[in-house]
Parts: C-alpha cells; sequence; structure tokens
C-alpha cells in the first residue's frame, strides 16, 4: 500500500504561468482550470506520454515518470493575490514536480507537505 500525501503549493501569477513547451502548457486563467489539469496529468498517462514522444529517444525515457493515481485529487483557489493548491497524490515528488513543470514550468513553489 502506498503513502498518500498532502502537498500545499503556491503559484504567484496563474495566469501567466506556462511550461516551456505550449504545446503541453496549462493554458487556463482560473484556479479551478489548473486544479482540474492537474488532477488529469497525474490521474492519467496522456500529458507524460505527450512528453515523452517529443523526446529525441522516447524509449530512454524513465519509465518511472510516467506513473499515475487514479485517486489523485488537486483543488486550487486565490488567496492573498495568489492561487493556492492543494494536492493529495501517493505519486512521488519527483513525478508531481515533472507534470507541474510541463504544465506551468517553474511558477510554483512547495509550500507544504504532510502525510494525507
Amino acid at each position: 500500500m502506498s503513502l498518500r500525501s498532502r502537498y500545499y503549493l503556491s503559484i504567484a501569477d496563474l495566469a501567466r504561468a506556462r511550461g516551456a513547451e505550449p504545446s503541453l502548457s496549462h493554458d487556463g486563467a482560473g484556479p479551478g482550470d489548473f486544479a482540474a489539469a492537474l488532477q488529469e496529468a497525474l490521474r492519467t498517462p496522456a500529458l507524460f506520454e505527450r512528453w515523452r514522444a517529443m523526446r529525441p529517444d522516447p524509449d530512454e525515457v524513465d519509465a518511472s515518470l510516467g506513473a499515475t493515481d487514479p485517486a489523485a485529487t488537486a483543488t486550487a483557489k486565490v488567496a492573498d493575490l495568489r492561487t493556492d493548491v492543494e494536492l493529495v497524490t501517493s505519486l512521488p515528488m519527483r513525478v508531481v514536480r515533472h507534470r507541474l513543470d510541463l504544465l506551468i514550468g517553474p511558477n510554483w513553489q512547495l509550500r507544504d507537505m504532510r502525510a494525507a
């Protein structure tokens, strides 16, 4: 049984937060849109598979980065001129970080992490 973690993240300017590759990047403006995109990115392999297909040698990509958690949940809300995100998942931080970077690049900050 894998342990579930609760991640608390913040995004200073969600409306401008984008990943390096536009075709993989989050393109919504609101916190609800972002939470839904993040949740989908963690629950299914679709975003990872699109990214992997863009690599020069897709077969060399570490397959563990494609892990998914069908029970992952994400919520987001605006608070004090930033977007606060609460994420609950059994995925390790390296996978969460990779998906966040694809969606919004380095425009996020981990504020806290606890057992869920």
